[in-house]
């Protein structure tokens, strides 16, 4: 596929609160105590929210669309190696590629190393982009996730495989903003095509947004 190869929106954070206006103080007079403990509450939160607000953002690019099941017994040994994507909904991170490919290779930690590649026509020349994943739960279901910026993860739900010759995928992220469709080979059989875009469609995802991928460059 390509994974989700930039996902800034999951690593952003709050930024400072604006200033309070102005304004002239009465002769000050202590606050009894249960106001001055409010007021250290809120003081205590103001600070806390942004870390609060970047923690739930990360939490939910992990997350799995409601209705979809990753697939279970995985085996990620006949996952490994060259995919092509057939079909992706459209995100800036891949807009304008062409013959965009990932390639999976397992490392020592156990993770797998991530390679997403693909064509920019209007550049006239290959992008590429590295990354690391790791699956969420038991590595027997297929649902992982992928950072391409240090501790900010991206969900990869495998919902459909081939799970008798591994020859082709559909994923999706952490909403149904995302799914991909993905083939060993640079097309797909008919057949499979139709099969995976009908349950996509029973999944809800929007397939009359599909961008069809060409694969025609050199340079694999």
């Amino acid at each position: 596929m390509s994974l989700p190869a930039k996902h800034a929106h999951c690593a952003a954070v709050a930024g400072e609160q604006p200033a309070l206006p102005g304004f002239h103080l009465a002769p000050f007079r202590r606050p009894p105590p249960i106001a001055r403990r409010l007021a250290q509450t809120i003081s205590r939160w103001r600070f806390l929210w942004p870390l609060a607000a970047a923690v739930w953002l990360l939490a939910a690019c992990t997350t799995l669309p409601e209705g979809v099941v990753p697939v279970s017994d995985f085996r990620l040994e006949r996952y490994l190696g060259k995919w092509y994507e057939i079909a992706r909904l459209d995100h800036s991170f891949e807009r304008g590629l062409s013959d965009v490919s990932a390639h999976y290779r397992l490392q020592p930690d156990g993770s797998v190393e991530v390679l997403n590649r693909g064509y920019n026509a209007a550049r006239q020349r290959w992008q590429q982009a590295a990354g690391r994943a790791v699956f969420i739960g038991e590595p027997s279901r297929g649902s992982l996730k992928v950072s391409f910026f240090g501790p900010f993860y991206g969900a990869y739900h495998i919902a459909a495989l081939d799970q008798r010759d591994y020859r082709w995928a559909l994923v999706v992220g952490p909403s149904r903003d995302y799914l991909w469709m993905l083939s060993r080979e640079p097309h797909l059989p008919d057949e499979v095509r139709e099969a995976l875009l009908r349950q996509a469609r029973e999944l809800n995802f929007a397939v009359d947004r599909l961008i069809w991928v060409t694969h025609r460059a050199s340079g694999d």
